[in-house]
């Protein structure tokens, strides 16, 4: 019997997010996020072996959640 394999969920597929999906979700800039990056103000993110970057949704979600505490 051939097994099938599993179905990800749209919200599973995006546990974790690209550069550009940040980019998009914030509408700002790369060099912008860059320069948060340098002074620490940003989320850490993931280098991954084939060197992209990537953040956990969690980490994004609650990084945007303390900035409107601040705010």
């Amino acid at each position: 019997m051939k097994s099938t394999p599993p179905t990800v969920t749209a919200s599973e597929q995006k546990q974790w997010l690209t550069y550009k999906d940040v980019l998009v979700e914030l509408s700002v800039s790369r060099s912008t996020l860059d320069k948060w990056r340098a002074e620490g103000l940003a989320p850490k993110f993931v280098k991954l072996p084939n060197g992209e970057m990537r953040l956990r949704r969690a980490d994004f979600d609650a990084w945007v959640h303390q900035l409107q505490k601040v705010a």
